[in-house]
C-alpha cells in the first residue's frame, strides 16, 4: 500500500529537464540532492544514465518517506540522509554533480497541520524539520514587534512591515495561520488587499525563512559545496525567490572554485508554467568545479 496519495508520487519536479541536462549527468557518476523531497529531481537523475548512485537529504521525515517510495526501483543505488543540508558531511568520495531545490514542497503547503499555507487553517508551525524547537507561533506570539519588522522588512521585503509587525503585536496571541493571515490582510491598505498576491504572502516567506534559518543554511551550503564536487563537476541550485537567487548568483560568481555556467538564470518556459504552476517563479543557476590550485612548488 502506498504511503502518501498518487499524485505526491506523480508530482513533477520544476525545471527537471535542464537540472538533468545542467548537471551533464554520465554513467556511473555520484550525485547529491540536498534537498530530495518527493524525490523528483533524483528519480530524473536516476533515469538519465545507467549505474547513477545518489545520496537525497532531507529534514523532513515525511519527506524521506515519499521519496523512498518513490525512488525504490533505484533502492540499490541511493542513500538517504536525514538532516538539513549544513549539517550534511559527504565523506571523503566527490560527487559529479550536486542539486537543491530551495522551494517549499507541495505536501507542505497542502497539508494544513504543517502550519504554511494562509490559505488553509492550521497550527502556527511552518518547521521544515518537524523537530526543531521554533516555530511559527513563537515568532509571532513571542518575538518583539522590532525583530518582526526586521525580518518582515529583510526576509519578506514588505513595505508595509511596520504597519504589520503592529498589528500582529497588537492582536496576540494568535492560534491558527488564517487568524495571522487575516490580521496582516486588515493591516495594509485597502488598495492593496485586492490582486492575485495575498496580502500575507511575503510575511508568510518571512516567518518561514526564519523559523527554518533558511538564507544562513543556503550560505553554508555555497561555501561547502564546491568542495564536494570532483573537478568539472556541477551545482545546480532553483530558488524561488530574489533574496535567496541574489545570494546564489553572487556567491557562483565571487567563488574561485567555480566557473559560472549560466549567466542568467534558467527558467520555465509556457508550456511548463501550464502544467506545473509552482514553477513559474523558479530560477536554476548552475557552476561548474575548476581544477584545484597547483600547491606551492609542484606547477
Amino acid at each position: 500500500m502506498l504511503s502518501q496519495p498518487v499524485a505526491e508520487l506523480d508530482h513533477i519536479p520544476v525545471l527537471g529537464p535542464a537540472v538533468v541536462a545542467g548537471l551533464q549527468v554520465r554513467p556511473a557518476g555520484r550525485y547529491l540532492d540536498c534537498t530530495v523531497g518527493l524525490g523528483g529531481h533524483a528519480a530524473l537523475i536516476l533515469a538519465a544514465a545507467p549505474q547513477v548512485r545518489l545520496v537525497g537529504v532531507d529534514q523532513d521525515p515525511q519527506a524521506l518517506a515519499q521519496a523512498a517510495e518513490r525512488l525504490h526501483p533505484w533502492a540499490d543505488q541511493v542513500t538517504l540522509w536525514p538532516g538539513n543540508f549544513q549539517d550534511f558531511d559527504p565523506g571523503d568520495q566527490p560527487f559529479d554533480g550536486i542539486v537543491a531545490d530551495l522551494g517549499v514542497s507541495s505536501p507542505q503547503l497542502d497539508r494544513p497541520e504543517r502550519g504554511f499555507s494562509f490559505r488553509l487553517e492550521g497550527p502556527l508551525d511552518m518547521r521544515m524539520n518537524p523537530r526543531g524547537e521554533l516555530t511559527a507561533a513563537t515568532v509571532v506570539n513571542n518575538w518583539s514587534e522590532v525583530d518582526l519588522v526586521r525580518i518582515f522588512s529583510e526576509y519578506g521585503e514588505e513595505r508595509f512591515s511596520r504597519r504589520i509587525a503592529r498589528a500582529l503585536v497588537a492582536g496576540r496571541p494568535f492560534a491558527t495561520t488564517t487568524a495571522v493571515a487575516e490580521t496582516i490582510r486588515q493591516a495594509v491598505p485597502s488598495s492593496c488587499r485586492r490582486g492575485p498576491i495575498h496580502p500575507a504572502t511575503r510575511v508568510f516567506q518571512a516567518i518561514r525563512i526564519a523559523v527554518n534559518g533558511e538564507l544562513s543554511a543556503l550560505e553554508m551550503l555555497l561555501r561547502r559545496a564546491p568542495d564536494w564536487l570532483r573537478p568539472a563537476g556541477r551545482l545546480g541550485v532553483i530558488s524561488f525567490h530574489s533574496l535567496e537567487d541574489r545570494r546564489v548568483k553572487h556567491g557562483f560568481v565571487a567563488d574561485t572554485r567555480l566557473r559560472v555556467i549560466t549567466r542568467k538564470p534558467l527558467v520555465a518556459d509556457v508550456e511548463e508554467v501550464a502544467t506545473n504552476p509552482r514553477a513559474r517563479s523558479a530560477k536554476l543557476r548552475i557552476a561548474e568545479r575548476l581544477e584545484p590550485d597547483p600547491l606551492p612548488g609542484l606547477e
